[in-house]
C-alpha cells in the first residue's frame, strides 16, 4: 500500500554536487524541516547515508536515498522527475543497528551503535591475538590476524565484502563473523551467526598486542574486550526503488566477475 507523503526534507553531504541537487529538488518538491517531514532524502554517497540513518535512528522516519557520491549501493539512481512517485512506491527495508560495548585499557565502557559493522583491528606492527566467544562459549582459543568484524546484512557489502565475507540478503537473520588477514588459524574465514547471538571478543597480550575497535564511524582505543549484539531497541528505516531493490543488488554483486 502506498506510503503517505506529505512532505518531504532534503539533507545532503557537503560537496557541491549534493548541495546543488538538493537546491534544484527543493525547489521542485518543497524542504520541510527534518523533524517534521514523512520521509528524509539522503543526497550523497553511502558514507552519508550512513550518517544520516544514524542520525534519524529511532525517529521511525524512512531514508530514502538519491546518489550524489561515491560507491552508492546503498541509494537508488539520482532522478529529479517523478520523485514523490518513486518514494511511495518504494520498498521499506527495516535495519536493526548493532550495539557495540568495549572496555579499554583503563576499564572505561564505551557504547555505540553500528549499522554496517563492528570491527576490532591491531594497533601496531604486531598482529593480534583475539579469543572469540559466542553466547558465552569460546569458539576460537586464539586468532591470529590483521582483525575481525562482525557485518550486518547492510553492511556485508561493505568492508565485510572487501575481506571476503559472505553478501547477506538484508531481511536475513544473520550476521557475518569475517576475520581480516588471518594468520593461525590460516583457513578459518569466518561463521554465519544467528542474529540473537552475542560476539564476545578478547584481545590477547593486549598490551603488547593492542587493538581498536571501530562501529561504523565510532573509534574505541586500546580496547581488552568487545561485545557485539543486535540491538533490540534501536531501529532505522531504508526505501529502495521496487526496480533497483536491495535483493535485486545482492543477486548482481553476487554474479560480478
Amino acid at each position: 500500500m502506498p506510503r503517505t507523503l506529505h512532505s518531504i526534507a532534503f539533507v545532503a553531504s557537503e560537496t557541491p554536487a549534493a548541495q546543488e541537487a538538493a537546491l534544484h529538488l527543493s525547489a521542485l518538491y518543497g524542504n520541510e524541516a527534518p523533524d517534521q517531514a514523512d520521509v528524509i532524502v539522503a543526497l550523497g554517497g553511502d558514507g552519508f547515508m550512513l550518517q544520516t540513518l544514524h542520525r534519524f535512528i529511532d525517529t521511525a522516519q524512512p531514508i530514502y536515498g538519491m546518489n550524489k557520491g561515491t560507491i552508492g549501493f546503498l541509494m537508488n539512481h539520482y532522478r529529479e522527475e517523478g520523485l514523490r512517485e518513486r518514494i511511495q512506491a518504494a520498498v521499506e527495508n527495516v535495519i536493526h543497528p548493532l550495539e557495540m560495548i568495549a572496555v579499554d585499557a583503563s576499564g572505561t565502557e564505551h557504547r555505540a551503535l553500528a549499522i554496517n559493522e563492528v570491527a576490532i583491528f591491531r594497533q601496531s606492527y604486531q598482529a593480534a591475538r583475539l579469543q572469540i566467544s559466542i553466547d558465552g562459549t569460546v569458539r576460537l582459543d586464539e586468532l591470529v590476524c590483521d582483525g575481525v568484524m562482525v557485518a550486518t546484512p547492510t553492511g556485508s557489502t561493505a568492508y565485510n565484502l572487501s575481506a571476503q565475507g559472505p553478501i547477506l540478503p538484508i531481511d536475513a537473520p544473520l550476521l557475518a563473523l569475517t576475520p581480516v588477514s588471518p594468520f593461525r588459524p590460516r583457513r578459518w574465514r569466518g561463521a554465519l551467526l544467528r542474529n540473537h547471538q552475542e560476539v564476545e571478543i578478547v584481545a590477547l597480550e593486549a598490551e603488547k598486542r593492542p587493538v581498536n575497535a571501530v562501529a561504523d564511524a565510532t573509534e574505541v582505543k586500546s580496547v581488552t574486550r568487545l561485545k557485539i549484539r543486535e540491538s533490540g531497541t534501536d531501529t532505522c528505516y531504508i526505501l529502495f526503488d521496487q526496480e533497483h531493490s536491495w535483493d535485486e543488488r545482492i543477486l548482481a554483486e553476487q554474479f560480478r566477475y
